[in-house]
């Protein structure tokens, strides 16, 4: 077909070279046989001119020769000859003749409806059929002409042919609809047509295409009457008086009605593009129920009672009835409200609906029991806690209610309701375990209801005692505590006393014996018994948040990788030890040491609990603030931390021992294996931090403890020493130094030991038993003290006391205060005083050490 670049205007057309015939004829070409017998048949004038010539020659042979052979020959012709001729009589051979493909054509199109035109692709017409010319109407063209002048006043049309005529070209296939406002056959109305052009495939039909003209009008009328009603039917729907909606197998809301969606304050087309759920719009407890009913696999209908969200924040009693779509995958549902006019059909009155309003809105569960003990209605509350959201309708109250319930408990439970049931009192609440890990308790009350006929006999209310239980476990553990802290407390500073004095004369006797010396090894013995001992008061102390902490600003990330071997060394050769640290890790302010305990104790358990071998995991990364708002744990303060888990891939541990794991002196090791105070210590040190601690864990799985401390800002004014140059400082090698100490201590044998100690060192020593005789002495060297150490808890007068009577002569005298409480025991009381710390019990160089440091201090 020729190019067509545009719709081609009037004048072009009528000077279109005109063609010398309406419609080609297709050329005669020889046609395929009807059928077999027929095309054999086309063959029998020469088969029988060749069977008859035979005859004649061996007829003429064999008079001459007289053989049998030719007569026997002569035999078999006769007879094949005699075969056909009879064949032909009757019928079962016919001569055929060649038919005209074009006939052919012709006689198979023209009974169409469809218009068809062949043509090539240069654009010459090759054969059109009468309904094509009917479309295009007749007349001294050729049917490509015709067709362009019949689309031509018709801008639709026109375009199409334009695009159908480009894809001719390229050998494209290309089906054009369109309008037109005329036809040139008869006059009647619009019409809508389809233009279709396919290249015609096989071998000598690459160049030719077909057109394919169809009128599609009545199809078309037939599914604009098919929409109509439906609009009909969806505008039923849309004003329906109660809610309509489709919805998906995983709750989202495939279609809404518009009542449904003027309740809610959407659109049905927000709906869908904002891919709300079916819980999106029930309040509060009401969308677990209706996520338990989108998760169903029943087949039955489920009614159910909830709140509809509107999106003005307010709430509408409702009820909703669903029923699954017969292929399983979603839910038919129809929602009624229960507070407007189309409650009249499920409440009496207006008081009906305040009930239902109170029934779905109360934060604690409701159910109406029939008669039999069956559930006739509950609230979303009381299917949460008991149920785990599934609907509660038709359920006997007994195995809701007795579900996690021992054997003692599910008779009460049953004695119970047989009591309200049948009208009697019972004022007893019943706590029973819930939650799907049954971590939860619930205090049940139960009460007979008269006035619900025979329908409703009894009616349950069901709080949440899981937090007052908890509460009250705290309050337990916390009593414990404080009974342990008291005794701690109370035998520290006695038994750091005596263990100071061991300690101290132990280095001074090591001191003076050689390592070959036959004692030296005894003398060591007794001061790791010594160590060993105040490990575990500062162990008790820890227990009871009482311990002294040396808080320090500190980058654990650089602390787990210092201690790496040392922690490499604390698990077996079986097992692995990792560690990541995040690199941008935040500062915390803990006692560095006490942490590095912490760490030795979670990883001794990790290893324990890995006799044949495993991974010890250890991560720390910042945990920011958004993250904790999301916690659970009512305890928890949001805020900034430094998240620290240790995690194991050991044996595991129950809820049971879950539960006692921090408990001091428990233990699940043999024996003589441990002291029980090892996680207690963890926990005390943690909770002194300002931080929490979680263990999470599963038998067969592993444990993992999770460490949350308190990320360290420093105030704009406040210098803070980098703890390399304080570990420096530390470490100083000379303990030696001068000056005058005042060493006031009411216990002799520990203040024999001090002086002792500083004396070696090279200061002189002025001693006091208690805090009078020491303002004695300061009195008679006329405070000519360059430092005093002093005890906290003496007689007569105590240190924080002391202090305040030296620092009104002498302002800028140095003090160290050593004791066995921890020094924010007497902290509160001293204000804005300067002074210095060292907890009891110390050892020689620690003395010395912390001497010579207030001494060289400005």
């Amino acid at each position: 077909m020729p190019a067509f670049h545009a719709p081609p205007s009037q004048n072009q057309i009528a000077s279109l070279r005109m063609r010398e015939h309406d419609a080609i004829e297709l050329p005669s070409a020889p046609f395929d046989a009807i059928s077999p017998m027929q095309g054999l048949g086309s063959y029998l004038p020469t088969v029988g001119a060749i069977v008859a010539g035979a005859i004649i020659a061996l007829g003429v042979v064999a008079s001459g020769a007289g053989t049998p052979v030719l007569i026997a020959a002569l035999v078999a012709l006769a007879t094949a000859g005699v075969f056909f001729l009879l064949a032909y009589s009757a019928g079962y051979i016919r001569f055929g003749q060649r038919l005209p493909l074009a006939e052919v054509v012709k006689a198979a199109t023209d009974g169409l409806d469809v218009g068809v035109m062949i043509a090539r692709r240069e654009g010459e017409p090759v054969y059109a059929n009468t309904a094509f010319e009917g479309f295009i109407g007749r007349g001294e063209r050729d049917a490509v002409v015709g067709l362009q002048q019949f689309l031509a006043s018709d801008a639709a049309g026109s375009a199409a042919l334009f695009r159908l005529t480009r894809a001719a070209e390229h050998g494209e296939a290309l089906s054009e609809e369109f309008s037109i406002g005329r036809m040139v056959v008869g006059g009647r109305p619009r019409r809508t047509l389809q233009l279709a052009v396919n290249p015609l495939a096989g071998d000598g039909a690459q160049e030719l295409v077909l057109w394919r003209l169809t009128d599609v009008t009545a199809d078309r009328q037939r599914e604009a009457n098919r929409v109509a009603g439906v609009e009909v039917q969806l505008a039923q729907f849309d004003n329906a008086p109660i809610g309509l909606a489709s919805v998906a197998a995983d709750g989202t809301l495939l279609h809404v009605n518009g009542t449904l969606g003027r309740w809610i304050g959407r659109t049905p087309r927000a709906v869908l593009d904002e891919r709300l759920t079916l819980a999106d719009i029930a309040s509060g407890d009401g969308a677990a129920l209706v996520s338990r009913l989108t998760g169903s696999e029943s087949q039955e209908a489920a009614t159910l009672d909830f709140d509809l969200a509107r999106e003005d924040g307010r709430v509408m009693p409702a009820r909703l009835l669903a029923r699954a779509v017969p292929s399983g995958k979603g839910l038919t549902v129809a929602i009624v409200d229960l507070a407007g006019d189309g409650a009249a059909e499920f409440e009496e009155d207006a008081s009906g609906a305040r009930f239902a309003r109170f029934f779905q809105s109360a934060p604690f569960g409701i159910a109406m029991l029939g008669s039999d003990g069956r559930i006739v209605s509950a609230n979303s509350s009381f299917c949460r806690m008991l149920l785990d959201g599934a609907a509660g309708t038709g359920i006997a109250a007994a195995d809701a209610l007795g579900r996690a319930a021992d054997a003692e408990t599910r008779k009460a439970v049953d004695e119970a309701l047989q009591r309200v049931i049948s009208g009697r009192v019972h004022t007893v609440p019943i706590e029973i375990a819930a939650g799907a890990k049954r971590d939860h308790v619930t205090r049940v009350y139960m009460s007979p209801f008269a006035a619900g006929g025979a329908r409703e006999a009894a009616i349950l209310y069901v709080v949440d005692a899981t937090e007052q239980k908890a509460l009250e476990a705290r309050f337990a553990q916390s009593q414990k505590m404080e009974v342990v802290g008291k005794l701690a407390g109370g035998i520290a500073h006695d038994f750091n006393n005596m263990l100071t004095a061991i300690l101290g004369f132990s280095d001074m006797l090591l001191a003076q014996h050689r390592p070959k010396d036959v004692a030296y090894k005894d003398l060591t013995n007794i001061k790791a018994s010594a160590n060993r001992a105040a490990e575990l008061v500062r162990k008790l102390l820890a227990l009871a948040r009482q311990q002294t902490l040396q808080n320090e600003v500190i980058n654990l990330g650089e602390v787990l990788t210092d201690q790496f071997n040392m922690l490499k060394g604390f698990v077996s050769e079986k097992s692995e030890l990792k560690i990541s640290t995040s690199p941008d890790l935040w500062t915390v302010m803990v006692d560095k040491h006490e942490f590095e305990q912490a760490l030795y104790n979670l990883v001794t358990n990790a290893k324990d609990a890995m006799p044949d071998g495993g991974t010890v995991a250890i991560r720390a990364r910042n945990v920011p603030e958004r993250e904790t708002q999301k916690f659970e744990n009512r305890e928890f303060v949001p805020g900034e931390y430094v998240l620290i888990e240790v995690g194991d891939t050991g044996h595991g541990m129950s809820r049971e021992v879950m539960d006692k794991i921090f408990e001091p002196f428990f233990t699940t090791k043999a024996i003589g294996k441990g002291t029980g105070l090892g996680l207690a210590s963890v926990y005390g040190m943690v909770k002194q931090s300002g931080g929490y601690i979680y263990p999470e864990s599963e038998v067969g799985k592993g444990t993992t403890f999770r460490i949350y401390l308190p990320r360290y800002q420093a105030d704009k004014d406040e210098e803070v020493v980098a703890p390399k140059e304080k570990k420096r400082e530390q470490r100083a090698a000379d303990l030696t130094g001068t000056g005058r100490v005042l060493l006031v201590e009411d216990e002799e044998v520990v203040r024999n030991f001090a002086a002792r100690a500083l004396k070696r060192q090279g200061y002189k020593v002025l001693e006091a038993s208690t805090g009078v005789e020491a303002l004695e002495v300061m009195e008679k060297h006329k405070g000519k003290i360059d430092i005093v150490v002093s005890d906290v808890v003496m007689p007569e007068m105590d240190g924080p006391t002391l202090l305040k009577e030296l620092r009104k002569t002498n302002p800028n005298l140095k003090i160290i205060f050593v004791s066995g409480y921890p020094n924010d025991a007497f902290k509160s009381a001293l204000g804005d005083e300067d002074f210095a710390f060292l907890p009891k019990p110390f050892s020689l160089p620690q003395l010395a050490a912390k001497v010579k440091e207030e001494l060289s201090r400005e």
